[in-house]
This record gives structure tokens, sequence and C-alpha cells, in this order.
């Protein structure tokens, strides 16, 4: 007797999909600045604008506010996160103090494959055009993206699959404050120098000066933005 062929997925085996685009379209309309800190995320306007049904929405709203890019409201729906300068100071405080131990067990535990890895997100960083198109982002997406991808392949031998989450979030976080400042900060330093000398010192395993410089970095960057948050 021959074999029922199998059913066709239905719509809700392409729910996650569909999630996972919206949650994409929100998290890149949010960390560019698009959507303003405060703004109501309303589910039916979403549903026009994205075209998109209510639960994967609500699915992606939920997903933000887990990477704390969204805030929910009680029986009011969800906001974009607020900001505020102080929030900016203790978020780059956290970041250095979590990223300086990851750092520190990245050169005792990783292998050759860890420094190639290193290597080569750095040279793909290089590769990329730092300046957005006229009227964009301050800073390229792609750019963007690789330089997240560097910061973390510096981190990815740390041994904590926690703390690498942790981290992944917090520089998203950075980064929102970064894009909204729309002022751009390279021309006040050569921030390809910076990523080349925390490299250098990270192939080297001198711990010590990866993580100066390394925390230095940061904060040249908190400094130029600090001032800018209102």
């Amino acid at each position: 007797m021959a074999t029922e062929p199998r059913r066709q997925r239905g719509n809700g085996d392409e729910a996650p999909s569909l999630t996972s685009r919206v949650y994409a379209r929100l998290r890149q309309d949010i960390m560019d600045g698009s959507l303003s800190p405060g703004a109501r995320l309303k589910v039916e306007e979403l549903r026009r604008q994205l075209g998109a049904g209510a639960s994967p929405i609500r699915e992606a709203l939920s997903l933000l506010t887990s990477d704390h890019l969204v805030e929910r409201l009680d029986q009011r729906g969800f906001r974009v996160a607020q900001v505020s300068k102080a929030e900016f100071q203790e978020l780059l405080q956290t970041r250095c103090w979590l990223e300086e131990r990851a750092l520190r067990e990245s050169i005792a535990r990783g292998g050759t494959d860890w420094e190639e890895g290193v290597v080569l997100a750095h040279y793909h960083l290089t590769r990329a055009p730092r300046t957005a198109p006229k009227d964009g982002p301050p800073v390229d997406a792609d750019w963007e993206d690789l330089h997240k991808q560097f910061h973390l392949a510096l981190l990815a031998a740390c041994g904590s699959s926690i703390l690498l989450r942790i981290c992944g979030q917090l520089y998203d976080q950075n980064t929102r404050y970064r894009q909204m400042s729309r002022r751009a900060t390279s021309g006040k330093r050569n921030i390809g120098d910076e990523h080349a000398a925390i490299k250098d010192a990270v192939l080297d395993r001198d711990a010590d000066l990866a993580v100066e410089r390394l925390i230095a970095h940061y904060q040249r960057t908190g400094a130029l933005l600090a001032d800018q948050i209102d």
C-alpha cells in the first residue's frame, strides 16, 4: 500500500521565522534610533506597518524586552526602553567589569583556533568602511556587525556562554547610545589603531596590557558620548 504523502506545513509552522523577521526589523529600528526612546509600540500599528499578525509581533516584543531594548507597561502594552546619562555610565562600568574577566579568561584558556578567530574578525573589520551613507545612521550597519564580531571574538574563549551572552547584550545597549548620539567620534581618535593595539596585546598573551587597552578604548568612547546624552 502506498504511503500517504505528508501534509504541507501550515501557517503555524512559519510563525517562528516571521517572529524572527519582525524581531530583526524592530531591533534594527531601535538600535539606529528610528524608533525613539520612550516611543509607544502599539501592536495594531505595527501590524499595519510590518504586515504581520499580532502573535509574532507580541512574541518579538517579548524577546526585545529580554534584550532590555523594550519595556513592558502594565496593562498598557510596550514602549522603546528609555535612556539616561546615569544608565549609560552604569552600562559602561558594567561592561568594563565583565569584559575584563572574560578577556583574562580567554587569554588564559584560548588556543590557536581562538587566536585565528581574533585575527580573522579584526581583518574583516579593517576592510569595512565605518561611515554610513549620507543621512543614514552615524555608523555603517555592516561595520557595526563586524565591530561586534571582533569584540566578542576577543572574549570567545572565556569558557562561559552565560557571560558571553550578557556581554553581547551590553554591547547592543551601548551601540544604541552610540547610534543615538548622531555625532561622529571617529575624527577625534583613530579607532582602527585602538583595535589593532588590543588585538596585538591579546595575541602576545599580555592580559594586563590587553585589559588596559580594552578599558581605555571603552572609556574614550564613553567620555565622548556622556556629554551628548540628554
